[in-house]
């Protein structure tokens, strides 16, 4: 994280932040040898190449990785890395002062099952023995303008970079198999999202 933002990063300000500070933080956890990241593969660039494998750092809309997919996978096996927040402190940013209020908890808590609804959007390729998935758990600090609409300002506000803290857990699924991890024991054979999520303990909507 010093390597990335700095270790004045909180006495020169938010401001000097990228707006990619969690994927470039991953990128270099993953791989810090810089000669092995954003190489180019054909048309692409992958976030790490080393050693014959592809590993592709994607913090949203796994939609867009899908023409890499098609690319990639007939020749390397690419493994997407996911960040979910499992814990997470939001700081406010006023844009017109650049002050940041108190940062405070979020009653949100992220689990893996957070991340399947990007991977619906990538359902063709899931079979792919090429293709390996880590959902990776972290404890993170999230920073947003106060730019929405109400007395705030915070509906609808800018989301402004996000900044992990710390790695909690990883769940690796590098084979289809490996999904089973996700299926609650004490499912019965039959059963609804709504059953699915009261074992697992989940918020999920019934259909």
């Amino acid at each position: 994280r010093e390597k990335i933002i700095g270790i004045d990063r909180q006495r020169i300000g938010i401001g000097t932040l990228s707006e990619k500070t969690l994927h470039a933080i991953l990128k270099n956890t993953y791989e810090p040898d810089e000669d092995k990241q954003e190489i180019p593969i054909g048309r692409f660039y992958a976030d790490i190449y080393a050693d014959g494998e592809i590993i592709e750092i994607q913090t949203a809309q796994f939609n867009r990785m899908r023409e890499k997919l098609a690319a990639f996978l007939p020749e390397y096996p690419v493994t997407i890395v996911y960040p979910i927040a499992k814990e997470k402190w939001l700081c406010w940013i006023d844009e017109e002062t650049g002050e940041i209020q108190e940062k405070r908890k979020s009653p949100r808590k992220g689990n893996p099952y957070t991340g399947f609804p990007e991977l619906y959007k990538i359902k063709s390729f899931l079979k792919n023995p090429n293709l390996r998935i880590h959902f990776l758990l972290l404890d993170m600090e999230e920073y947003k303008l106060l730019n929405g609409w109400g007395p705030q300002r915070k509906n609808h506000a800018s989301k402004y970079d996000r900044v992990p803290l710390a790695i909690r857990e990883e769940y690796v699924m590098n084979r289809k198999e490996d999904y089973m991890q996700f299926v609650p024991y004490d499912l019965a054979e039959t059963f609804t999202s709504k059953t699915f999520g009261c074992c697992g303990n989940l918020n999920l909507i019934p259909f």
